[in-house]
This record gives structure tokens, C-alpha cells and sequence, in this order.
């Protein structure tokens, strides 16, 4: 009889959706709730605020952190594969040019959006 992978996948799912329920939870039932005037004031390293102090952020911020998340995760994959480049044959390196090709095509795309304009 074969193993049933999908049961272990299955209880594992369960378990950690009743952990983060649990974390959730936790915090509400034991943490104190003090509310204080002083306490619900804005906080803007130790001065009084001036003017709105809710002001939004241009996306452009998270988007060139994003976008050099990704490039950095992306060189993650190509160090192993440069140092047994020679053990791999034709077949891993069209799929890598393939890869960088994609790649390629995201950061100009990123860069075309404006996402890497930092002003």
C-alpha cells in the first residue's frame, strides 16, 4: 500500500493554522488593556508632531524594496548553479538563459512602471 503524502501536507496545514490562531488569540486574552491619553498621541521621535500626521507614503518606496527583494532572491539561485556549471551540461544552461532572459524581462518591465525611481 502506498504512503499518503497529502494526509502529513494535511495535518501539517492544520496544525499551523491552529498555531497562528492561537497567536492571535494569546494576546488579546492575557495582554492588558491600559487605554491613556498619552498613550494614543502620535509619537514622532520624542516631538510634538506638526500638522497631519497621517501622511501616505509613495508606493515607489515599496516597490524598488520589492524589486531588489526579488533580484537578490534571484541571485540566490544562480551562485549554485555557476559553481557546477560545467557539471551540468546544455540542458541546465538554456534553462538558466531562460531564467536570466525572465529576469531580464521583469526589470525592464520594473524599470518601464517607474517602480525603480526613487523620487
Amino acid at each position: 500500500m502506498p504512503d499518503n503524502n497529502f494526509a502529513d501536507i494535511g495535518v501539517f496545514l492544520v496544525g499551523a493554522m491552529a498555531v497562528a490562531i492561537i497567536m492571535m488569540i494569546m494576546p488579546k486574552i492575557f495582554a492588558p488593556h491600559k487605554p491613556h491619553k498619552e498613550k494614543l498621541t502620535t509619537y514622532e521621535c520624542g516631538n510634538e508632531t506638526i500638522g497631519r500626521t497621517w501622511l501616505g507614503f509613495k508606493s515607489n518606496y515599496f516597490l524598488y524594496a520589492l524589486v531588489f527583494t526579488v533580484f537578490t532572491v534571484e541571485s540566490v539561485f544562480l551562485f549554485p548553479w555557476a559553481l557546477t556549471f560545467q557539471k551540468l551540461g546544455t540542458f541546465a544552461f538554456v534553462e538558466m538563459f531562460i531564467f536570466i532572459v525572465i529576469l531580464l524581462v521583469g526589470f525592464w518591465y520594473a524599470w518601464k512602471e517607474g517602480a525603480l525611481e526613487w523620487m
